[in-house]
């Protein structure tokens, strides 16, 4: 690192300490050349890789994207807000694992309906009808059928035809 007052390249650190919870590192550094000292910060760079859209189309991953996509297929779900920002960060981590400069959003948008089935198979079928693009009502049956684990269908074909099934929500 070259130093800040003087230009010289090298420097070297003091101390070492964890901050901001463990994310960064601050040193602190001396020059070697004119002995000032001045502290830095080290962070990981954790780069999400971009999305290709199915016209073939890239763009960069979009976060508040992906958590608006969550939010509308959760609205008026009994799912916190904690538990929306913890399945946030596991299909990021997850994207991230893959090492992949690139991922399709046919990718993202699996990723995104293996965390609402787990959060809430309402949610998962609100999804799963606009990302799958259902046609017909077949098509929704169908789908709640493929959810075995007792799931209500009544519940779901309620909420899907714009009623709310969680009692006291408005």
């Amino acid at each position: 690192m070259h130093c800040p007052f003087c230009g010289e390249a090298d420097t070297k650190v003091i101390d070492s300490r964890l901050v901001a919870e463990g994310d960064q590192v601050r040193r602190r550094r001396e020059c070697l050349s004119c002995r000032d000292r001045f502290t830095t910060f080290e962070t990981a760079e954790l780069v999400m890789p971009r999305v290709v859209k199915q016209d073939g189309t890239r763009q960069p991953f979009n976060e508040e994207k992906l958590r608006a996509g969550l939010m509308k297929a959760l609205e008026k779900r009994p799912v916190s807000i904690e538990q929306i920002d913890a399945a946030l960060n596991r299909i990021k981590h997850r994207l991230r694992a893959t090492g992949e400069r690139e991922v399709k959003s046919m990718a993202l948008g699996e990723e995104v309906m293996t965390e609402l089935r787990q959060l809430d198979k309402v949610a998962y079928v609100r999804f799963a009808s606009v990302y799958r693009s259902f046609q017909d009502v077949n098509e929704f049956k169908e789908e709640i059928e493929r959810l075995s684990d007792g799931a209500d269908p009544a519940d779901v074909a309620r909420v899907l035809a714009g009623g709310d099934s969680s009692k006291g929500s408005s």
